[in-house]
């Protein structure tokens, strides 16, 4: 019988934000008998993953799975809801929605899309809704789902907002109450341990941390893995024309269940609402004037952030792991940086190492850490791709597996699997749809012209089945606030 792994006896993370309080939760649930160090650093402007207050559905697994309650998030760090993403902009005055779940787009395997949601959306012909998400945001209505399977919104998923001081705040009283301890000390190296890692963290006044294990979630200066031999970063800037951020001020707070994005002429902007306030980001994919940017953001920007679109060769090195912006630095647009942050970090916990790390472990975190970035990319990549984009930002590469998948998409109204994907293949697929690209026609379709009309009456009775069960959105979050 093979012996058991000594525990890691005493993990640091270094970052203080979000992620890092979130990852020292993490680490302190699995390993409640290894000493866990959260080291303070100043805020990273360029740390996508955690400065936006929103992330896609599976957070809300993973917050459930570290036992952070949904009902403190509303309470507590001014949480709400989305449904569906909206796009706008598109070639001819194309706009779309794009939901959440396996259960979004019944048109997918039949001709109910081109009777039931597969119109062009613009201003002389809206098409119906494709999901129970966007027929419930349309009526401003909204309940969390039962969990029983028979319920009218058993396959409805959402996605979470939050206001991120007060998110961070309860990440820390999480993490005090479980014991981890906070360093608020001024790094100032690292001692190597001769493995390709680091034995310890140095600080004025000759001080140091010693640690088995270390975390690296400082933003996109990776402090750690970045000093590291054999760190290396690769370019997307190919792939992802954004080389900025231009933010806008804040406005009055929104109790919508759906936020967007608009093609404009300067890049992709995105608006988050939220009961606190109203952000307008726009994604800079190419030098653009002033009096542009502000037509495009809506208003002044008060803030420019710049990055160099790019991922890590290998996240994890010796005994250092990089997570979110550390490892990955693209544009946040819908949440996908917080969700591919999170993803990691669940990966994180699938792999956890003891005291002797093998490298069997090392090298499949890598592996599908990479794959996960890569996949990301191609989210954020088929954008891009939309013909009215793709007319604005021309000569993009693609990769292959976006390639293939916009190919299918085109030919067989049909997407390929993808290993660590961050969306579903519905989930993809709604979204290529909403962003305008044409989506061809299954073999089978003809022959599953009944099965279509089935589909859509089912559809109309499940979609008002939904709509009588939910009450209207502000009355629901009123008596949750209220207990």
């Amino acid at each position: 019988m093979s012996k058991a792994r000594e525990l890691l006896r005493r993990i640091v993370v270094l970052g203080d934000g979000p992620l890092g309080v979130l990852t020292a939760v993490a680490l302190r649930r699995a390993l409640p008998s290894t000493e866990t160090i959260v080291i303070a650093l100043p805020p990273d402007p360029a740390a996508f993953a955690e400065r936006f207050g929103t992330a896609l559905p599976f957070t809300n697994r993973l917050h459930d799975r570290l036992r952070i309650s949904e009902e403190d998030l509303v309470r507590r760090a001014g949480a709400s809801h989305r449904l569906v993403m909206r796009y706008f902009g598109g070639e001819g005055g194309h706009q779309g929605a794009a939901g959440y779940g396996a259960a979004i787009d019944p048109a997918m395997k039949t001709a109910f899309a081109r009777e039931w949601g597969g119109g062009p959306r613009n201003a002389e012909a809206i098409a119906p809704p494709r999901s129970l998400g966007e027929v419930l945001a349309a009526a401003g209505r909204f309940a969390a789902p039962s969990g029983e399977a028979n319920s009218p919104l058993a396959d409805l998923d959402y996605a979470l907002r939050w206001n991120v001081p007060s998110y961070r705040a309860l990440l820390i009283a999480v993490a005090q109450q479980l014991g981890v301890h906070h360093e608020r000390r001024r790094v100032h190296g690292i001692v190597p341990n001769g493995d390709r890692g680091v034995a310890a963290l140095t600080f004025e006044g000759a001080d140091q941390i010693d640690a088995d294990f270390f975390v690296d979630c400082s933003g996109s200066g990776a402090m750690l893995l970045s000093k590291l031999p054999g760190a290396e970063w690769i370019d997307l800037n190919r792939q992802l024309p954004s080389r900025s951020l231009a933010i806008g001020s804040s406005s009055e707070g929104v109790l919508a269940l759906e936020d967007r994005l608009t093609l404009t002429t300067a890049g992709w902007r995105w608006e988050v609402g939220g009961r606190d306030g109203r952000l307008a980001v726009v994604a800079l994919a190419r030098q653009t004037a002033d009096a542009d940017i502000a037509i495009a953001l809506g208003g002044e920007p008060v803030e420019f952030v710049s990055f160099w679109p790019s991922r890590a060769r290998s996240p994890w090195i010796g005994n250092v792991v990089a997570l979110g912006d550390a490892v990955a630095r693209i544009e946040p647009l819908g949440g996908i940086a917080q969700d591919l942050a999170h993803r990691q970090l669940e990966l994180l916990l699938e792999l956890l190492p003891g005291r002797e790390i093998a490298p069997a472990e090392r090298a499949e975190f890598n592996r599908r850490c990479v794959l996960m970035i890569d996949r990301a990319c191609d989210w954020l990549a088929a954008h891009y791709a939309a013909p009215a984009a793709a007319a604005l930002f021309p000569g993009l590469e693609r990769s292959t597996f976006l390639t293939k998948t916009l190919d299918q998409f085109g030919r067989r109204g049909r997407l390929p699997f993808a290993e660590e994907a961050p969306m579903l293949v519905q989930e993809f697929g709604a979204m290529l749809h909403a962003l305008g690209l044409p989506q061809g026609e299954a073999p089978l379709a003809a022959a599953e012209a009944a099965a279509g009309e089935t589909a859509a009456r089912a559809f109309e009775a499940r979609a008002a089945q939904a709509l009588q069960a939910t009450p209207r959105y502000g009355e629901w979050m009123q008596r949750v606030l209220a207990g």
